[in-house]
């Protein structure tokens, strides 16, 4: 009889110990079955940063971006003067930039020029419009070269300044073409280093988002590079003051979808930068 409780009590404790090894590697199973989901959301939520929403095109981002019914370039002008010579710089540019405007012999419009107030100091931002795209542009170019006053001009202005950069840039499609304005206004000139392979997926999302900022009129121009710093947006707004500037920006968050957007577009930035300009006094842009 001992035997057999001894054999009982035997086999009482394997079948404990079996069913705790079995408990055992089903809680080791259940916490990798779940930490492997976690992954995968995780997984799926990073990988959503960068899914394309968009199909493969055969075709230049610039003709899928652009408006096919218009040929426009742009080009914006950085220019950094030395300190003591902006008044002097200003007056130039002023004596100047509006006659080759206004002349119909260059095929160009002066869309708006203006100093920075807040970001790079004493700089200049001019940003011009060539209808009729690359072939306007050198047409403007060799007209200028036989004009001895904007070369003289062109000769004065090189000892004011430090240091000069352009871009050549299309615009958007889904933005609104930059017209003059009445002033005062400030200018807000936001600029935005892509991810190279990135221009398409932030084009899809802002031709969403340009419908959130157009109810104070704060929408100027929206463009992109081709030439000089490539994967290149800029954004120009318009605001009465710095203040209406906050309220409006403020404004946005309350529309549904635009937090989406800046969700998904943020991860496409590499950098980006912000200017607060004021237009000089020649300005179609007040």
């Amino acid at each position: 009889m001992a035997t057999r409780v001894l054999q009982r009590t035997s086999n009482g404790f394997n079948l404990a110990k079996s069913r705790t090894h079995s408990a055992g590697q089903i809680a080791v199973l259940s916490r990798g079955l779940a930490a492997s989901s976690n992954r995968n959301r995780e997984d799926s939520w990073f990988k959503s940063l960068f899914v394309r929403k968009v199909d493969p095109r055969k075709d230049a981002h610039a003709n899928l971006l652009t408006k096919n019914e218009e040929s426009n370039l742009y080009k914006i002008q950085f220019h950094n003067v030395k300190p003591e010579c902006l008044d002097a710089y200003n007056k130039a540019c002023e004596a100047v930039l509006p006659s080759i405007h206004a002349d119909k012999y260059y095929p160009c419009e002066l869309v708006g020029t203006w100093n920075t107030w807040y970001g790079e100091q004493d700089q200049a931002v001019h940003l011009w419009r060539y209808r009729g795209g690359y072939p306007a542009l050198t047409e403007v170019m060799n007209k200028l070269r036989q004009n001895k006053e904007f070369m003289e001009y062109r000769k004065e202005r090189g000892k004011m300044l430090l240091s000069r950069r352009n871009q050549l840039l299309l615009e958007f499609s889904f933005w609104n073409e930059p017209i003059p304005r009445e002033g005062p206004n400030i200018y807000e000139l936001r600029s935005y280093q892509l991810r190279p392979g990135t221009m398409i997926e932030w084009g899809n999302y802002w031709a969403r988002a340009i419908g959130y900022r157009q109810h104070n009129r704060e929408a100027v121009g929206g463009f992109f590079s081709q030439i000089g710093n490539l994967y290149m947006v800029h954004h120009l707004w318009a605001y009465k003051d710095l203040q209406s500037r906050e309220d409006t920006r403020n404004a946005a968050w309350q529309h549904d979808g635009w937090d989406e957007v800046v969700y998904y577009t943020v991860p496409l930035i590499q950098h980006m930068d912000s200017r607060i300009m004021i237009p000089m006094k020649a300005s179609p842009l007040q």
